[in-house]
């Protein structure tokens, strides 16, 4: 059970230009001044409102921000990745458990689990902001409510189901932060990614393209990911067809006779906490016949990268296309 809650908190784990003043055109100017004056304060009024505190978190309930966000505890890996990227890394004070075993987090800070938090001694640090992700209460209570009802200001990040979700994760954090120039260099740095890469995959012919397995769990409590889910637009991406998508729904428990059954062509894993995932596949009795073990085409991606919502999984995008398509993408 740990492995499985381990593997799914992985997967399912979910993350802003300041305004610039316009001259006003008079009465007088020539009617191209006034129109470009009207650009401009056009132009001052967006990226006004795109530096605006938000009214809400990325789950639509109301919150209110101080007008400078000076201290932040994270309590998802997703959220804490993007926090640094955005460079408030210096602002974080507390982390979850699983952020804090990343790499290049935060040393030395208070550690809490984001299922069970200690909200008395959460409460003690006097953050600005908690960050929390849906996962923190999938069980179907909300272990922040206590912090709320103490006057803390609790902002959830539901977790990304889509590539879309994430630019707007990153485009609220940096609201949040203060941050919003930055968040629009990394939406700006996704996004030349993710056009390249599909690029790339578009050019695969419809006929040609394989059939991909990722799993995220391994044997005997094996988890994938069904259609509706940011892995599945992943695979999509590079070209090829999840064979998990028209069999489930967002990630899911997996049976060994629906993989032998549906013969994936290759098989990815970004399991992470046995000795060897790959050779475990290749030598899972009945598997033997499967197209991407009599091939050895199985292998392990980034966990970091493929498992956490947000602007780095270009990394793991890299990976995928090169293993299923060293061909086009490069060895």
């Amino acid at each position: 059970m740990k492995h499985i809650l381990s593997a799914f908190v992985a997967a399912a784990l979910a993350f802003g230009m300041a305004a610039c003043g316009a001259p006003v055109a008079s009465t007088s100017a020539p009617a191209s001044s006034a129109a470009a004056s009207s650009a401009s304060s056009a132009s001052a009024s967006s990226e006004a409102a795109s530096a605006a505190k938000p009214t809400e978190d990325r789950s639509g309930a109301a919150i209110t921000l101080p007008d400078n966000v000076e201290t932040v505890i994270s309590m998802a890996p997703s959220i804490t990745q993007t926090l640094m990227d955005l460079g408030c890394t210096d602002q974080i004070i507390a982390l979850d458990a699983n952020s804090a075993k990343m790499e290049n987090a935060p040393q030395d800070l208070p550690v809490f689990d984001m299922m069970t938090p200690d909200a008395e001694q959460m409460a003690t640090l006097v953050p600005d902001v908690i960050f929390v992700s849906s996962i923190s209460s999938s069980g179907g209570e909300d272990p922040f409510q206590p912090l709320q009802e103490l006057g803390a200001t609790v902002v959830c990040i539901p977790t990304s189901a889509s590539i879309e979700d994430i630019y707007e994760d990153v485009t609220f954090l940096g609201q949040v932060m203060g941050k919003t120039e930055r968040a629009a260099e990394i939406n700006e740095t996704l996004k030349a990614e993710i056009d390249r890469i599909a690029a790339l995959g578009a050019s695969i012919p419809e006929d040609q393209r394989k059939a991909v397995y990722f799993e995220i769990s391994a044997a005997p409590s094996a988890y994938s990911t069904g259609s509706g889910t940011y892995m599945d637009e992943m695979i999509s991406l590079i070209g090829a067809n999840n064979m998990m998508a028209d069999k489930a729904e967002g990630w899911t428990s997996v049976d060994s006779e629906v993989v032998v059954s549906g013969n994936p062509d290759v098989i990815l894993t970004n399991v992470d906490y046995i000795e060897d995932p790959v050779g475990e596949i290749k030598s899972r009795e009945g598997w033997e016949a499967v197209t991407a073990v009599k091939n050895g085409d199985v292998y392990q991606i980034d966990k970091q990268s493929s498992s956490l919502p947000n602007e780095n999984i270009v990394t793991a995008l890299e990976e995928m296309g090169k293993a299923v398509y060293p061909e086009v993408f490069g060895e």
